[in-house]
């Protein structure tokens, strides 16, 4: 489940980066003015995080209360109520300048993926989940702080990493119809894919307008990166527990 607010995991595709006009344009001059910039991007920020806490907080009580309740779920129920919320999610985050109707989108889509993941973790190991959990948080922060310091570099791969992912989707399908379990490799590219992607939607967000709906539209965007790097790598690290 994928789709972004300029074009479209499960996998809905990144277009190339278009880029707006500067926001501040007329705006304050002056070092006064850089310091109130500043204080509103850093506030922007700020509300990023804070959005996507929620959205992990609200995975993790779910993983810890409901899990039971969730494996009892018809499989063919589960599958249609995760892409029905998910993408009507999506849609109403993307379409709406409301930020408190993108928050009720971006929950919509948080409640899908908490019951996945779930089931995903129900028989993980504790340590493995922690190291997953670490490792995911950790590589988030390098691609976040790399994407600050080289936001061109990310917005100018964002049509390969469209295409990167749509051959992603395509390979796990045929993969999924023939049998072939994933080789360990390809955890590791479909992982490296969405740092990628992390340091994208990153940099997006800081060009775009520097307020509460934007900053709520690209936490749909990121939860959906992080959760889907969290996953490769605990697949990872729980073949190499095995």
């Amino acid at each position: 489940m994928r789709e972004k607010s300029n074009g479209s995991n499960s996998y809905n595709g990144h277009p190339s980066y278009n880029a707006r006009e500067d926001y501040q344009r007329g705006g304050y001059r002056g070092s006064r003015g850089g310091r109130s910039e500043k204080l509103e991007l850093a506030n922007f920020n700020a509300m990023i995080g804070l959005v996507l806490f929620i959205g992990f907080l609200i995975n993790y009580l779910m993983a810890k209360y409901l899990t039971q309740y969730f494996v009892n779920i018809n499989e063919w129920v589960l599958l249609i109520g995760y892409f029905a919320i998910g993408f009507t999610g999506i849609a109403i985050s993307n379409k709406s300048d409301n930020p408190w109707i993108s928050f009720l989108g971006y929950l919509m889509v948080v409640a899908p993926v908490g019951v996945v993941l779930s089931i995903c973790l129900k028989d993980q190991s504790s340590v493995s989940i922690q190291n997953a959990v670490l490792t995911t948080i950790g590589v988030t922060v390098i691609m976040v702080i790399a994407s600050q310091i080289k936001p061109d570099i990310f917005l100018s791969i964002g049509r390969a990493l469209f295409v990167a992912l749509v051959a992603v989707l395509i390979i796990e399908i045929i993969m999924l119809l023939v049998g072939i379990a994933r080789p360990t490799f390809w955890d590791f590219l479909v992982a490296l894919l969405f740092c990628g992607y992390i340091g994208y939607d990153w940099a997006k967000a800081q060009k775009g307008p520097h307020n509460a709906d934007e900053a709520v539209d690209a936490c749909v965007d990121l939860y959906l990166d992080i959760v889907n790097l969290f996953l490769r790598i605990l697949s990872i690290q729980s073949r190499r527990d095995d």
